[in-house]
């Protein structure tokens, strides 16, 4: 498949080729960042364990003039990423960005939480992101160089009494993500982190019970007081994607409209 003209923005990543997992949710983060990367001129290749909702991400970029192919994908299988990483280079011959970006929530005390479930969370979360990694490195090393883009969560810096899964999965990625930064910086390519804080998506309306975005009771704890889109984080992962943040890596990056800043002096509680 060629590259194709970027249907709109500057070009910032154009002649790239970005794996973005978990692309299918509208509204979603990956849903987003999988468009924002298209319209600035990559070829795009999105997976999410849901096939029909990740084609119809991919098909929305390509009826935008974008670049875009989907695959369903379960990214805790080392399996499915071997097919993958093989899909991705007999269509397009590189990878240049990898976005770690599927996931999923469980809030539940201690007490109440199962290893089954616990495993789980840590599996999507912080595993599939180190398969994710084991299989793009090579690709990128033999390309030059490329960016990885591990999404991560405002739960690293804070957590509410019911994450624990979620939390221990997600500090799990940040150390895995700074040991990556360091041994493969010699090669050229790069780990960074961004952290969402309360973004709308449709996990964030499980998470609240399906309330109106209006009404998410977690918005009066962010300083900027709203709730945050999925175009806020595709923003952070376009910058450190791009060869603008060439010399940037084992960076995190907060976007959370100043919610961490809050919420570390004990004001409100995490959701």
């Amino acid at each position: 498949m060629s590259h194709s003209n970027p249907p709109q923005g500057r070009g910032r990543v154009l002649g790239k080729v970005a794996l973005v997992t978990g692309a299918g949710s509208n509204p979603g983060m990956g849903w987003s960042i999988a468009h924002l990367l298209a319209s600035e001129g990559a070829s795009v290749f999105c997976t999410d364990i849901q096939a029909e909702a990740v084609e119809a991400c991919a098909a929305d970029i390509r009826g935008a003039g974008g670049s875009a192919t989907a695959l369903r994908h379960d990214v805790t299988s080392a399996g499915d990423w071997e097919v993958a990483v093989a899909t991705l280079m007999d269509q397009f011959g590189r990878c240049d960005i990898l976005v770690n970006n599927a996931g999923i929530h469980l809030y539940n005390p201690i007490e109440d939480v199962t290893l089954e479930e616990f495993r789980k969370v840590y599996s999507v979360n912080c595993e599939g992101p180190f398969l994710g990694m084991k299989s793009a490195i090579p690709l990128m090393r033999r390309g030059g160089g490329g960016s990885i883009v591990n999404i991560g969560a405002v739960c690293t810096r804070l957590t509410s009494s019911t994450a624990i899964a979620y939390t221990a999965a997600k500090a799990g990625l940040v150390g895995m993500s700074r040991a990556a930064a360091v041994e493969c910086a010699p090669y050229g390519v790069r780990c960074n982190v961004v952290h969402p804080g309360t973004i709308w998506t449709n996990m964030m309306k499980e998470s609240a019970n399906h309330v109106e975005r209006e009404t998410v009771p977690w918005a009066k704890h962010v300083p900027m007081r709203r709730i945050g889109d999925g175009a806020d984080i595709a923003a952070a992962v376009l910058y450190l994607a791009s060869d603008e943040a060439c010399y940037v890596t084992g960076a995190e990056l907060f976007v959370d409209g100043g919610l961490t800043q809050v919420l570390s002096f004990g004001r409100g509680t995490a959701d």
